[in-house]
């Protein structure tokens, strides 16, 4: 009777942790599929290219701007609510996506609804980490995160194939179309399997100040620091938000540290260890964003290897990235989180320190060798890290502090295109490169030039790698007694 009470038990935290893994699937996948369509959809609506960016960072400000949000509101209301909440209104805009703005041709209807899929999407992205930490028992919470992650992982990873195999043979509709019996899905198993929960706590008020200012300061951030290469950085647009960004965030931390319930409780932030570990995500992320944009130039234009072969290259790093999450996840309790984030640590500087070896003449398997590495390290760390940090602040900020793991992804990778593509221009000698990076710009530029402004990215990103293995040894595991079990042994 023991053991098939025990068994049912496990069955039901598997359903529960799938449930979760299809939001952070999910979410990756939008990500990732949407971008191959661009072309096409330009096509469709007679628009430019830069006009059809939009459907790209309409979703990616208002994530930005919501997904703190709805973390301090599943804190109140429940992640059961949110969650369910998200996925039905991510799959009914992901079909008025897929039908409205043809039907009506109409681009500014194709905004509208891509407006209201980020807004699912970010409520469903906001609490993936907290309903892991909230529901699933200390001594699977490894395995769970890195099941998650993994899922995450591979997402993004078969995003532009599927993208591309549906344009092709299909149209651009279906590539939100194919969210839609995905969504259906999640739903009926997240209302079965998930918890009917609720951390309300006596004299909750939203802090609809917060909110407004947290979601202006965000969004102004994505905005300059996604479209500032195209509007030139000191253009009266970019100029002015940032002056907007420093307001509005400004403002949000003089009022976060005044009223009596946050958005963000930001005295966390006065807890060394847990700014220490939070770092060390953002650098990861920071670092991976600049390489992971950089590289593929590097390898078209001065390798000269076909698209199809980089593809398969950067293949590499996807399932690098899941099998370091796996593996994060088996060993998590028995290795604790800083002993795998100083292994994980030893993957990433190994994987840089190789890239600043690189020539003209490189054997295309020596890149295969760099992503594995960095892609393992990355997973194991994302795993972790993220554990380390969801255990390690009360049951009452979980939705809070989930939601603020995905900021501190977000912005750190847009920040790290930035900033690699700088450091690259400023590499090349005697060039400049007005807007965006392509490939016929890059063409039109001496090998020579273009490898010392790669080189200079690589070496920095070496520098950042050694800067992540140092933060790996200080940052400890420090769980909150919340999450105590009554035997140490399965900490």
């Amino acid at each position: 009777m023991q053991i098939s009470r025990t068994s049912t038990r496990q069955k039901g935290f598997a359903l529960l942790i799938l449930s979760i893994s299809l939001a952070n699937f999910m979410a990756a996948l939008d990500s990732t599929i949407v971008s191959v369509a661009l072309p096409t959809i330009s096509d469709v609506f007679n628009i430019t290219p830069g006009t059809a960016s939009w459907i790209l960072t309409s979703y990616i400000l208002v994530l930005a701007g919501c997904v703190l949000i709805f973390g301090k509101v599943s804190d109140a209301i429940g992640f059961k609510k949110i969650f369910l909440s998200g996925f039905l209104i991510f799959t009914i805009s992901s079909f008025a996506t897929g039908f409205l703005p043809g039907f009506l041709n109409s681009f500014y209807i194709f905004i509208a609804t891509r407006i209201c899929q980020a807004i699912g999407a970010s409520m469903i992205m906001a609490i993936g980490p907290a309903m892991v930490t909230a529901y699933i028992p200390m001594e699977l919470k490894g395995k769970a995160m890195g099941t998650v992650f993994t899922m995450q992982a591979f997402g993004g990873a078969i995003g532009p194939t599927i993208g591309g195999l549906l344009t092709q043979h299909l149209s651009w509709s279906w590539v939100f179309f194919i969210n839609i019996p995905i969504g259906i899905f999640a739903i009926l198993l997240g209302y079965k399997v998930i918890p009917d929960l609720t951390t309300n706590r006596g004299g909750y008020g939203f802090d609809r100040i917060g909110a407004l200012l947290i979601f202006i300061g965000l969004s102004s951030m994505t905005f300059f620091l996604s479209e500032g290469q195209t509007f030139g950085w000191t253009s009266p647009v970019i100029l002015g938000t940032i002056i907007l960004m420093l307001l509005a965030l400004g403002s949000f931390v003089w009022h976060e540290l005044s009223v009596s319930d946050p958005l963000l409780e930001l005295h966390l932030f006065t807890n060394r260890n847990f700014i220490l570990t939070n770092s060390l995500i953002a650098f990861l992320f920071f670092n991976f964003a600049g390489i992971f944009f950089l590289l593929p130039f590097y390898l078209q234009n001065i390798q000269k290897l076909t698209p199809s072969l980089v593809g398969l290259i950067f293949s590499s790093l996807s399932i690098a990235i899941m099998i370091g999450g796996v593996m994060a996840g088996v060993f998590y309790n028995r290795l604790k989180g800083r002993k795998i984030n100083i292994i994980a640590g030893i993957f990433e500087i190994s994987g840089y320190f190789l890239l600043t070896r690189i020539t003209i003449d490189t054997d295309p398997w020596y890149f295969f060798l760099c992503l594995v590495l960095i892609g393992t390290g990355t997973g194991m760390i994302l795993t972790s890290a993220s554990n380390m940090v969801m255990n390690s602040v009360s049951k009452k900020y979980q939705g809070m502090i989930s939601s603020f793991t995905n900021i501190e992804r977000f912005i750190p990778i847009i920040l790290g295109v930035t900033v690699y593509n700088l450091i690259f221009t400023l590499g090349i000698s005697g060039k400049t490169i007005p807007g965006e990076i392509t490939r016929e710009i890059l063409a039109g530029i001496k090998i020579e030039d273009l490898s010392a402004g790669f080189n200079l990215a690589f070496y920095f990103a070496f520098i950042i790698s050694i800067i992540v293995f140092v933060i790996t040894f200080i940052a400890e595991l420090k769980i909150h007694p919340d999450y105590l079990p009554e035997d140490p042994e399965k900490i």
